[in-house]
């Protein structure tokens, strides 16, 4: 994230709120799954095989399409050069058919094409064949922000703290805003990230449309 212009500093906190938008219809959706979290994900299937509650297939099936996402996002940026506008169409072209799906009486299918959804958009910051930051989950960007805190306490120099802030911001106002929209209109609001999704396409399209290659911060 320290490693990025302003420009792109500013894109990547844009796609942490759609991630955060999108994760917050799809948790109050889904009765408490999540569809960009995969760690929460993981204990609900842990615990559901444990106890034999129908969460484990609910929580397998979610991780399963997250996977698949990731793989076709993956292949779309090899396909493509890295471009991040063809996979951000990628995902409003995803997040557009969970959205029919839901108008057409299929919510629950809906809400697995969602997670994959999520899981091409962690493919648009890649490096040499590994994705070096997560834009739908933040711990990684609490740890690194958290880190920095404290080399500041300590009197060492080290890279800035405040990108890393704004990143867990973005998901976090997205998140809110998804929980407003969810209200008014359901899983249906999920439109207005594929309207999103497509928007950010265009800006990246406006700007230089290098692959963005990420390196891994310390």
């Amino acid at each position: 994230m320290i490693r990025f212009g302003k420009r792109d500093q500013l894109f990547a906190i844009s796609l942490s709120a759609l991630a955060g938008y999108v994760d917050a219809i799809g948790f109050i959706s889904a009765g408490g799954f999540f569809v960009s979290f995969m760690s929460g994900n993981l204990t609900r299937l842990s615990v559901g095989l444990v106890y034999g509650t129908p969460s484990a297939s609910m929580a397998a099936g979610l991780i399963a399409s997250f996977l698949s996402g990731v793989v076709l996002g993956t292949l779309f940026s090899e396909w493509s050069g890295g471009r991040s506008r063809v996979i951000l169409l990628l995902v409003a072209a995803l997040l557009a058919t969970a959205t029919a799906a839901d108008l057409s009486s299929y919510p629950k299918v809906g809400i697995f094409i969602v997670a994959a959804a999520m899981g091409a958009e962690n493919a648009i910051f890649t490096g040499i064949g590994d994705a070096h930051m997560g834009v739908t989950y933040m711990t990684g960007t609490l740890v690194k922000f958290a880190q920095r805190l404290a080399y500041g306490f300590m009197g060492r120099p080290s890279p800035g703290w405040l990108p890393f802030l704004l990143l867990w911001l973005g998901l976090l106002s997205g998140a809110g805003v998804g929980s407003l929209a969810y209200r008014s209109f359901g899983l249906s609001g999920l439109a207005l990230a594929a309207i999103a999704a497509a928007l950010l396409a265009f800006y990246q399209r406006r700007g230089s449309d290098c692959p963005i290659e990420v390196g891994a911060a310390p």
